[in-house]
């Protein structure tokens, strides 16, 4: 029997505002964004709910709006409270190193283009595969493995600040 529209947010919110933070590096644009698609689930949960996978379906709603958000400088700007993805982080001895490695990654998740941040997320902190990730974009897998793959290479290539590297003085010399 599936579950009522509100035993699956009294077990879900939770979930799904962590992955909107985690997209937004905003808790209050997160929590925008998940009322949203919960306001426009809820006329449709009868259907949505007999989906294999009701979840990914309500989490590729709250993909597809932030992907297409009205408010796109809101979404760029990064958060400036430590508060918002201080459940992300793991376990580290001394704190400012803690705040210092998470806003240093928030930068570079900033600088992405939005797929391909949203794919990050949902690789490294919802620990989707991609053949999950695929289902929640609507694309084939191989998008998905592309997406990462550009990613990772633009975050390679960014300083602490989010800024492209400058090449080394003797890296200059060898172009």
């Amino acid at each position: 029997m599936p579950d009522r529209f509100e035993e699956f947010v009294a077990r879900r919110l939770d979930r799904l505002l962590r992955y909107a933070t985690a997209l937004t590096c905003d808790p209050h644009l997160a929590q925008d964004i998940v009322q949203e698609v919960l306001v426009r689930a809820q006329p449709r949960w009868r259907r949505i709910a007999t989906m294999d996978a009701p979840e990914l379906y309500v989490r590729r709603m709250v993909t597809n709006e932030y992907l297409s958000w009205r408010r796109r400088r809101a979404a760029r700007t990064v958060a400036t409270t430590h508060e918002a993805l201080e459940a992300l982080a793991g376990p580290v001895a001394d704190h400012a190193v803690r705040h210092a490695e998470r806003d240093a990654m928030r930068a570079r998740l900033v600088s992405l283009p939005r797929k391909q941040r949203a794919a990050i997320v949902l690789r490294y902190y919802e620990h989707f595969t991609d053949a999950e990730i695929a289902e929640v974009f609507g694309c084939a897998a191989g998008t998905v493995r592309s997406h990462i793959s550009r990613a990772l290479t633009t975050l390679r290539t960014l300083d602490v600040g989010g800024e492209p590297r400058r090449p080394a003085v003797k890296e200059a010399l060898h172009e």
